[in-house]
């Protein structure tokens, strides 16, 4: 809280499906929070699944790297219900690695075993973590569609044969409750903005810019405290000459509201 007692008010931005737990834990945090997702998820099915697939049924996996817990949920709703216990058997005869805690339970939770996980988790951790071992593997993955690149070209940098297959992607809201955001922020009501994916970014701005508030939200974001969930959000947020003031260690949601809050306090 405040000299006034008044608790600092955090904008959350994430999916819809991440808002009743994103909202409890940044309560517990002592925020007040303002949620409106920026970004939505949506399933998508590329050329590639099938043949992810295959590779996991048949063996040919050495590793099998997942993303993010969604990457898990969007890459079961593709195999046939009669065959997700076949295809969880399949996985933990393989390597499964998850990139990071949030992930690596979800696949636990459902009885996959996780091989590893990477000290930091983004996409060069993975790379860092798996790049000794892997020369002349087969990796697959299942990811969204806006994953970064690097990824797959570290591994194969590193001298392992990649498929990915991109299993749900990222939309942009840009109805009322957005235009919401941009006019509370406008108004001097949000004291911390919580950015955890590039495409986040790109969304809020531009909604702000649809607005005629493309200059206007960056004198906001400047007086506000601006967290971003990783070095690649941050990059991007610095793209539209933002000062990014916090950055997790671990790029976890809990880490942000945790770097954020000891922020104000300081």
């Amino acid at each position: 809280m405040d000299q006034n007692g008044k608790k600092p008010v955090i904008a959350i931005m994430r999916p819809e499906g991440y808002v009743v737990k994103s909202r409890e834990l940044a309560e517990s945090f002592g925020f007040e929070v303002v949620a409106i997702p920026m970004i939505e998820l949506e399933d998508m099915k590329d050329e590639y699944f099938d043949a992810f697939a295959e590779n996991v049924f048949s063996g040919r996996s050495d590793y099998v790297i997942f993303t993010s817990a969604n990457g898990i949920d969007y890459t079961f709703s593709k195999i046939p219900a009669d065959r997700h216990s076949d295809f969880i058997d399949a996985l933990n005869n393989t390597n499964v690695i998850a990139i990071g805690p949030t992930t690596r339970k979800q696949l636990e939770g459902i009885g996959i075993g996780v091989m590893g996980m990477p000290g930091v988790y983004s996409s060069e951790g993975l790379v860092e973590y798996l790049c000794p071992d892997v020369k002349g593997k087969q990796i697959d993955t299942a990811r969204n569609a806006y994953g970064s690149t690097f990824l797959i070209s570290g591994l194969r940098d590193c001298g392992a044969n990649v498929l990915e297959t991109k299993v749900y992607t990222l939309t942009m809201p840009n109805g009322a409750l957005q235009n919401e955001l941009i006019t509370k922020s406008l108004n001097g009501e949000i004291d911390v903005f919580a950015f955890t994916s590039s495409m986040m970014v790109r969304s809020f701005f531009d909604r702000a810019e649809a607005l005629g508030a493309g200059e206007s939200i960056k004198k906001v974001l400047a007086n506000s405290l601006v967290a971003a969930i990783g070095i690649p959000t941050a990059n991007t947020l610095k793209e539209f000459d933002v000062e990014v003031n916090v950055t997790p260690d671990e790029y976890t949601f809990r880490e942000i509201l945790r770097v954020a809050k000891e922020a104000l306090e300081n």
